[in-house]
């Protein structure tokens, strides 16, 4: 991007030795002073749009409102410090509070007695948690632990947390005391208890929705959630709401948050650990999948390891300031791209905006209605149902649309956290469905070219007369040899009469373990008592390395390994010269 300094790329990173690994505010390195009036006008606007969600979210989780505002100053302050993105900003994220809120709702089973001020205390500690798992993965370089949820699979689990926040939100915006869980249990209670609809505040939340949505299709230049913000605060001085029976956010702490590490004895710190693991896993792999996106925008490179230490940054401050676990959040970075942010201070300003709104319009934000908040979170939670997306998915692999409706299922139907692990799980079987059957494709020549080509994809390709050469597309591991093993047979089977040679090609064998060697060694002895020889083309280092410890190189013998297909061509036509097909052209030189 113009006027922006390039981030060190992750070889340079290497090259700048030890220190690189926690150098402190990358972001502003070679700041140029004519930037900071578009830092200052994008804290601004980030400190704008992010009010409402900083607000809105904690309820999710049965949070108090301050605690979003505490982790939006702590989450800039901490990604500033180690964050590697001039311009990613973090934040409260409507996935992360829905898995957080999973967590917490465990908690609260195990010890019923629970205070508000203990779930705050929880909350933090999960953040400080998944801040340390970060840093851990960071020094274990496990920066690809992102893919652990392929995009089908989040994209159909991000449904699921969807609609979990918007049957969470029935009680907020009816005004129903509703105390069932799941999905149909609410729906229940809501038909049963219809008739203690407090109507004038679904009327509210029914007409910002609709101010919402009206923006988000016709955009005005002001984010639909500040409009709330302001109309309904407006209205809730005008007409005083809580006189009325709606339900306001009530009072805020006027002072700044503390720095302290959350110390609460009696909590479960097992299940705190599992819960901070669980959310560890949603809230990265949303968040590089929103550093990606964005980087694609400013040309900046996105390296998964130093994200993970600015994730984990924010997520330890954002707990030490009373707040909860954070990851990217689009709509922020968005604004601070619009507006024209050029690095950290931007997030920086942001922090310090809301920490005066914290500190001198207490009394405005106590009065904000509940009503409105939730809806707020209903859009915010529609905005993640990508069902273009899901539609994308389902014309691509049908397989994968399979596996994105379990993953949605799974958070449905057993809970949030639950359906973590369901995710998870699902993302296990579909790499293995993946891999358990690798095709083995024939190739060949085609008249007058060099190179070999696969049969099945053109008639012009013809074999090599008693030469079959078979292109193994996969690893070679104990769930899938007896799989290759029958297509190789059967291959044999179909040819043997004219076979001589069986060349395999291990070009994309990457990996080998004992049951697929075991295998090769009883094909091998196999093909000996037919008079066929058995012969590997283009084996990987790290796979010629485990067959020269158990022998079976020795076995096959020096002049059955080959470099390249061409390679074992010009050996098979030495070898056999009578076999030689001069329609396929001369042996290459």
């Amino acid at each position: 991007m113009v006027g922006v300094p390039p981030r060190l790329s992750p070889e340079n990173r290497k090259k700048a030795g030890p220190s690189a690994w926690l150098r402190v505010l990358p972001s502003l390195q070679g700041y140029r002073p004519g930037w900071l009036t578009s830092d200052v006008s994008a804290g601004l606007a980030i400190a704008a749009v992010g009010i409402p969600s900083a607000i809105a979210y904690p309820a999710i989780a049965g949070l108090p409102p301050e605690t979003g505002i505490y982790a939006s100053i702590g989450s800039v302050i901490g990604y500033a410090l180690l964050g590697p993105s001039r311009r990613l900003i973090v934040g409260p994220d409507a996935a992360t509070m829905a898995v957080m809120a999973a967590v917490l709702a465990t908690v609260l089973q195990q010890m019923p007695g629970l205070q508000q001020a203990d779930l705050v205390g929880a909350a933090s500690l999960l953040s400080i948690g998944v801040g340390l798992i970060c840093f851990a993965a960071s020094a274990l370089k496990l920066g690809n632990i992102a893919s652990l949820l392929s995009r089908p699979i989040l994209a159909g689990f991000f449904i699921g947390v969807a609609i979990s926040i918007i049957i969470g939100q029935i009680g907020r915006v009816t005004g129903l005391k509703i105390e069932s869980d799941g999905l149909v249990g609410p729906l229940t209670e809501l038909i049963q208890k219809a008739d203690s609809i407090h109507w004038p505040s679904l009327l509210l939340a029914l007409i910002m929705f609709v101010i919402l949505q009206f923006v988000r299709m016709r955009p005005v230049g002001i984010p639909g959630p500040v409009i709330v913000v302001v109309l309904s605060g407006l209205l809730s001085a005008i007409f005083d709401f809580e006189a009325k029976g709606i339900r306001i956010v009530g009072n805020l702490p006027t002072g700044l948050p503390s720095i302290g590490f959350p110390i609460h004895s009696g909590l479960p710190f097992d299940d705190l650990m599992l819960g901070a693991a669980a959310i560890f896993v949603v809230s990265f792999g949303a968040g590089i999948i929103t550093a990606r996106s964005f980087a694609a925008r400013t040309g900046e490179d996105v390296d998964p390891n130093a994200e993970l230490r600015g994730f984990g940054a924010a997520n330890i401050v954002s707990g030490l300031l009373g707040g909860f676990p954070v990851t990217s959040s689009d709509s922020r970075t968005a604004v601070n791209l619009s507006v024209g942010g050029k690095t950290q201070l931007a997030g920086l300003a942001a922090a310090i905006v809301l920490a005066i709104a914290v500190a001198f319009f207490a009394g405005y934000l106590r009065i904000l209605p509940i009503p409105a908040l939730g809806a707020i979170l209903i859009a915010a939670a529609l905005s993640v149902i990508d069902l273009d997306g899901l539609r994308q998915i389902w014309r691509i692999s049908r397989v994968e649309f399979g596996f994105a409706l379990i993953a949605m299922a799974g958070a449905i139907s057993f809970g949030v956290l639950q359906g973590v692990v369901v995710a998870i799980i699902a993302t296990f079987v579909y790499v293995i469905l993946k891999e358990i059957q690798p095709r083995v494709a024939l190739l060949g020549r085609i008249p007058g070219r060099l190179g070999f080509y696969k049969l099945h994809r053109s008639a012009d390709v013809q074999p090599v007369p008693g030469l079959l050469i078979c292109f193994v597309q996969g690893n070679l591991l104990f769930f899938n040899t007896d799989h290759v093993d029958d297509q190789l047979r059967e291959m044999i089977a179909e040819h043997s009469p004219d076979t001589r040679w069986l060349i395999i090609d291990a070009s994309a064998i990457t990996q080998i373990d004992s049951t697929a060697i075991a295998m090769l060694e009883d094909l091998h002895r196999d093909l000996e008592g037919l008079g066929i020889r058995m012969g590997l083309s283009e084996v990987q280092s790290s796979v010629w390395t485990l067959l020269e410890r158990c022998q079976f190189s020795s076995r096959l013998g020096p002049t059955m390994i080959f470099d390249d297909l061409d390679d074992a061509l010009r050996a098979f036509r030495a070898a056999t010269p009578e076999t030689a097909d001069a329609r396929n052209g001369p042996a290459p030189e």
